[in-house]
């Protein structure tokens, strides 16, 4: 049965994040040829971030603009998107499982009195029902769930599920919406980022992380110099990180982000199971390490045992050449 279906878009810095056309995607899926709609909350001018949905495939877009949203708080953003849905009435909502997205969902759940799936990496309809798939224990297993009764809930992982084709041919209508904010209990004074250059880690396609052997911070350079020329960015181990390295905004594993690249370059990194609770699902895993015997290459689908600052400066040389010669 057709369902309408809500998308709680992401922006950030006044761009919407990859994640919200793959929400699209998914949201496309659980309405099941219903209406899919988007939702943007923010300060000021939302229209052309608005319309980018509508080319990934919403059908229509409400825009909430309220200086109370300019930045994310879940006090603001649960009042105003609950205001959206009231109206609405949707049979479904979407959002990406982001820090946001965990922030605010249980929130907005607890409200409506639903329940919540959340981390889904895939989303699909079988015999008539919907059926998310989402990691368990700490990605050792796999569940399958589907709702039976109210509203279908659900936060999806980044960089798992296929985003629509663009296509600016696409029409929608997009429309402003006035809410009401009050009682703000959390005042935002100043935001900190902290963060790597380029590419976000959770929608990252490729990836290159250090572990405890890069020995340094500047351990790290080689690895940098080979993200740049494949189009990615660099992570990290929690081990790296506590040993002053690198910043925590990078770490990856249970205690840190969970990324699924299509390229997941682990380098000096033995592999302990928090780890890789974080980046096991990469699509395709290359670990380079000197001791053969370390739990990486348990997981890795490609295995170069050598010293890293050996192997990543002639692996970086080989792909300048590659793309030279292409």
């Amino acid at each position: 049965m057709s369902k309408k279906v809500l998308v709680i878009g992401e922006a950030r810095e006044g761009s919407l994040r990859n994640v919200t056309f793959e929400a699209i995607a998914a949201a496309n899926i659980v309405s099941d040829g219903g209406e899919v709609v988007g939702v943007l909350c923010g300060d000021g001018e939302l229209k052309e971030m608005a319309q980018e949905m509508v080319y990934y495939g919403a059908a229509r877009v409400i825009t909430v603009s309220n200086p109370e949203l300019k930045t994310y708080t879940s006090d603001g953003y649960a009042q105003a998107v609950h205001q959206v849905i009231e109206d609405e009435s949707p049979e479904g909502i979407i959002m990406g499982h982001t820090a946001i997205g965990k922030d605010l969902t249980p929130k907005l759940a607890s409200r409506l009195e639903s329940g919540l799936i959340s981390d889904a990496t895939e989303v699909a309809a079988e015999g008539g029902d919907i059926v998310f798939t989402r990691p368990i224990y700490s990605g050792k297993a796999f569940e399958k769930k589907k709702i039976t009764d109210g509203l279908v809930f659900a936060t999806i992982r980044p960089n798992n599920i296929p985003a629509l084709n663009r296509d600016d041919s696409l029409t929608g209508a997009v429309s402003g919406k006035d809410v009401q904010i009050s009682n703000i209990r959390t005042i935002i004074k100043e935001v900190l980022r902290k963060s790597s250059d380029g590419v976000d880690l959770s929608e990252a396609k490729v990836i290159v992380a250090g572990g405890r052997g890069v020995k340094s911070a500047e351990g790290f350079e080689p690895l940098e110099k080979l993200a740049e020329v494949l189009g990615g960015t660099v992570g990290a181990s929690r081990g790296a990180c506590d040993a002053g390295y690198c910043d925590y905004s990078l770490q990856i594993g249970q205690t840190g982000k969970v990324v699924t690249p299509d390229l997941y370059i682990a380098c000096g990194i033995s592999g302990a199971i928090q780890h890789l609770a974080g980046m096991s699902n990469s699509k395709v895993i290359v670990a380079v390490n000197k001791d053969p015997e370390a739990n990486i290459f348990n997981v890795a689908d490609y295995g170069i045992v050598g010293d890293l600052f050996d192997v990543i400066p002639k692996l970086t040389e080989e792909i300048k050449q590659m793309k030279v010669n292409a």
